[in-house]
């Protein structure tokens, strides 16, 4: 059995996840994604089907005096840290690490500065990291982070990455990750999973399900697409060049630091892609292909 099966979990998802692979969840508002994160943790019943957690049925809150199961930890969006205590204290509540194991802990999550400092004059970036770190002192085999990037400017969401991503590396900890920024799924993900009305839309490698999406639904979750015939293309797939059978007219050109969105409008249609040609302006003719992506 793989390090983690689900089994038409409230009657519509079924997967697995192997040891070490990196599992993200992907879907709009209300499509079941952290009802999921609970469903495996032990913290919530599901309707129907099991979890299956290294072999064993993970029992929900009606099976289990003290919900939650051993070996999981779940971090929710809605993280909540004692107030008015020093970081040092947080952190030696139930730490079964030795010092030297709890250092490497402290300088992965990038918190080993704070451990004089009080929770109340923290910022949120360093109270996530901090709220993160507390489950690791137990260290789990598997972690569950919902949305662990919601809220958070660009400085501490990058620094987050890079924990998420050192956690599994280092530490040796499976992870399943829940963001509605396909941004924060696509660099990390060895798998994404896409949710809608708790069911599984798709799941696929990120190239594939970037390039490939199923539907419009998953096409629009990880931004910008092109429906032309019965292809998604992105903007990226789409180029300027100086013969082609395709001529347009650029509608608009907007700058997005290193490339330019462009609309193009076509005979029947307008198609929306990405350059770094600094020179288009709207009204210019142009002339475009659609790229070769092998995947």
């Amino acid at each position: 059995m793989d390090f983690l099966q689900i089994e038409g979990v409230n009657g519509k998802i079924s997967f697995a996840q192997k040891k070490g692979q990196k599992l993200a969840i992907a879907g709009e508002t209300g499509s079941g994604k952290s009802t999921l994160l609970k469903i495996i943790s032990g913290l919530s019943e599901p309707s129907a089907g099991a979890v299956w957690f290294e072999g064993e049925r993970v029992l929900g809150p009606k099976e289990r005096l003290v919900p939650g199961q051993p070996g999981i930890a779940y971090l929710s969006q809605h993280f909540e840290l004692w107030h008015n205590y020093r970081v040092e204290e947080i952190l030696s509540y139930s730490n079964d690490l030795t010092p030297d194991e709890s250092a490497e802990l402290y300088a992965i999550c990038h918190i080993d500065h704070l451990m004089g400092r009080r929770t109340d004059a923290l910022s949120g970036g360093e109270r996530q990291r901090i709220a993160l770190a507390r489950l690791l002192v137990k260290p789990p085999r598997l972690l569950l982070l919902d949305e662990p990037f919601s809220n958070l400017d660009m400085i501490h969401k990058d620094t987050l990455k890079r924990v998420i991503r050192n956690i599994g590396e280092r530490l040796d900890i499976t992870c399943i990750l829940v963001s509605h920024d396909p941004l924060d799924l696509m660099a990390w993900a060895d798998e994404i999973l896409v949710l809608r009305n708790g069911g599984v839309e798709q799941q696929g490698p990120p190239e594939r399900v970037y390039r490939q999406p199923v539907n419009e639904y998953v096409a629009g979750l990880f931004g910008r697409y092109n429906l032309i015939g019965k292809t998604f293309v992105r903007p990226e797939d789409i180029r300027i060049v100086d013969e082609g059978s395709l001529e347009g007219v650029v509608e608009s050109v907007v700058f997005q630091g290193w490339y330019y969105d462009v609309e193009v409008r076509l005979k029947n249609s307008t198609v929306a892609l990405r350059t770094t040609v600094e020179t288009l302006r709207k009204g210019d003719r142009v002339r475009i292909a659609l790229k070769k992506i092998d995947i």
